[in-house]
C-alpha cells in the first residue's frame, strides 16, 4: 500500500509562506535613513577603489605647486606673497573641478544597470540620487582639506583662523553641492561616462580660469574685467578669502549662496524627472 506523499519543494514554500503570514512586515526606512545609506554605498566604493580618490588629493597638490612656484614670483613678487593670494582660489577649483565626477558615476550607474536594481527597490525614489551626492560631499571635504593642510606647510597664515578656514571650506562645499546638480543632469543625458567627463570640465574650466582665482581682476581688460566680476565662481573665490583673511564678505557670501541654493532649486526637479524616465 502507497501513500502519497507532497514535494518537497511545496512544503518548503508553504513553510515560508505562513513563516512570512505570521511575522509582522518591517516598516519603510526613512527617507533620511535612505539617502544616507546611498551616501554610505558611496564611500564602500572608495574604500574597495582608492584610486578615486587621486582626483581630490593629487590633483590639488599639483595645481598649488604648479601655479605658486611657476607664477608666484612673477605675479606677486614672491612665492609666499601670491600663496595667500592664490589658496583660496585653488581650494574653490579644486573642489569644483571634484563636482563634474557626481554626473559621472550617476552615469556609470545608469549605463551598467544599477540604477535600474534601484528603482525596483521599495525606496524613496530621489534617495540614491541625493545620496550619491552627500556621499560626494565627503570628497569635497577631502579635497578642501589637502589643500589647506599642503597651503600652511608651505606657509600660508590664515589671518580668519581655524574658524575661518573652516566656514570658507563649509561655503565651497555648500555651492559644490548645488553645483552637481547641474552634472548629475549631464550624467543622465548624455550616453557615456567619458562623454559627461568631457562636457563637464569644458563648461567648468573657461569659467574656472576666467575669474579672480590666479590673478587680480583689476589688472585685466574692461570686457574681461566684468565678466570676472559677475562670474559667481569669482564671488565665491571672494568670500572664501575674506573669511580666511578674518574679513568676511557679507555680499559676496550671500550671493555665493543664494546661487548655490537656485541650482539646486533648478536642476534638482530636473534630475529627479529624468531619473524616472530613464
Amino acid at each position: 500500500m502507497s501513500t502519497a506523499t507532497a514535494p518537497i519543494g511545496s512544503a518548503d514554500t508553504a513553510a515560508v509562506r505562513r513563516a512570512i503570514a505570521s511575522t509582522e512586515r518591517p516598516p519603510r526606512p526613512g527617507r533620511l535613513a535612505t539617502s544616507l545609506t546611498f551616501g554610505w554605498r558611496g564611500m564602500l566604493k572608495v574604500k574597495h577603489v582608492p584610486e578615486q580618490l587621486l582626483d581630490v588629493t593629487i590633483t590639488p597638490v599639483m595645481f598649488l605647486l604648479l601655479f605658486a612656484y611657476l607664477f608666484g614670483g612673477a605675479i606677486a613678487g614672491s612665492i609666499s606673497a601670491y600663496l595667500q593670494y592664490i589658496l583660496p582660489g585653488v581650494l574653490v577649483m579644486s573642489v569644483l573641478f571634484t563636482t563634474v565626477y557626481s554626473g559621472v558615476s550617476l552615469n556609470t550607474d545608469l549605463t551598467k544597470g544599477v540604477v535600474d536594481r534601484f528603482r525596483s527597490l521599495p525606496i524613496w525614489r530621489p534617495a540614491p540620487l541625493l545620496g550619491s551626492l552627500l556621499g560626494d560631499s565627503v570628497r569635497y571635504v577631502i579635497a578642501g582639506t589637502v589643500i589647506i593642510v599642503l597651503g600652511v606647510v608651505l606657509g600660508y597664515r590664515p589671518e580668519g583662523g581655524v574658524v575661518g578656514v573652516l566656514a570658507a571650506l563649509a561655503l565651497v562645499v555648500v555651492f559644490s553641492f548645488g553645483l552637481s546638480w547641474v552634472f548629475s543632469v549631464l550624467g543622465l543625458l548624455l550616453r557615456s561616462p567619458n562623454a559627461v567627463m568631457n562636457a563637464g570640465f569644458m563648461a567648468i574650466f573657461p569659467l574656472t580660469f576666467l575669474s579672480n582665482i590666479f590673478v587680480d581682476p583689476a589688472t585685466l581688460p574692461g570686457p574681461l574685467q566684468w565678466f570676472v566680476g559677475v562670474n559667481p565662481i569669482s564671488i565665491l573665490a571672494t568670500a572664501s578669502r575674506s573669511l580666511m583673511a578674518g574679513e568676511p564678505d557679507l555680499a559676496a557670501i550671500v550671493v555665493s549662496l543664494a546661487v548655490a541654493a537656485a541650482l539646486a532649486a533648478v536642476f534638482l526637479p530636473i534630475t529627479t524627472r529624468l531619473y524616472r524616465s530613464r
